[in-house]
């Protein structure tokens, strides 16, 4: 029987790649990439000559159970990997990894890049207790599930596109108070990272005087206040 193996990639800077995912996608029978011609640039920075297929969120439902079938009855060893940071947060791999444990299939998860840990370690909102809650519905269901955030006392983390940005920091005004403690983290690992601190007035003060560049990670703190967290 096969392996899958979900490969994290650089969300910016290439050196963050680990040792063993390179070796595991120069070792592997073929790539499943979300976009072949963004992982075919890695490939070849690394010099990395390996088949790539595509799986993205308009396939892979309609793939997903042949793929861990085929993985199943060979001894092939299939690497996942999507545009940048961890396969299946916020991004595909999900429908295929359940696949494969379905399927008794071995599924292997290597440690490596994602946004909201760096994002969330420097923002320096409390990083102890925190919810992941990726992209918000941009229609259906946005402003029940921002109600049902308002008192959430642990930090809450989104992604956002930079053409939503501002949208999104005056809603989140508009629920939990422009007054409440947030960060706005662009470009991980890249030239021009940038974590924007402050209430979510002063982002939203911050981003409508600059225009928001690149991919983000927000963060919202606690209705706690800062003064009120007890250190250890």
């Amino acid at each position: 029987m096969g392996i899958l193996y979900v490969v994290p990639t650089p969300v910016g800077n290439l050196e963050d790649i680990t040792m063993r995912a390179l070796r595991i996608l120069r070792e592997a029978d073929f790539i499943l990439a979300e976009d072949t011609r963004t992982s075919g640039k890695l490939m070849k920075h690394f010099d990395i000559q390996v088949p790539m297929y595509s799986h993205h969120k308009f396939n892979e439902h309609k793939t997903v159970g042949s793929l861990a079938e085929r993985i199943a009855n060979s001894e092939h060893h299939v690497a996942l990997v999507s545009d940048a940071g961890t396969p299946a947060i916020s991004d595909p791999g999900f429908m295929l990894v359940r696949e494969c444990v379905r399927n008794n299939v071995e599924v292997q998860c290597l440690p490596g890049a994602t946004a909201f840990v760096p994002a969330l370690v420097s923002s320096g909102l409390p990083c102890d207790k925190f919810v992941f809650e990726g992209f918000l519905p941009q229609k259906k269901g946005r402003q029940t599930r921002l109600n049902e955030l308002k008192e959430e006392q642990r930090t809450i983390i989104f992604y956002e596109s930079p053409y939503r940005v501002v949208k999104t920091l005056t809603q989140l005004s508009e629920v939990m108070g422009a007054n409440r403690q947030a960060a706005a983290v662009r470009e991980i690992s890249k030239l021009h990272e940038e974590c924007v601190r402050g209430t979510l007035a002063d982002l939203i003060a911050h981003f409508t005087k600059h225009e928001p560049r690149g991919e983000f990670v927000l963060l919202v703190g606690s209705t706690t206040a800062p003064e009120e967290i007890e250190e250890e």
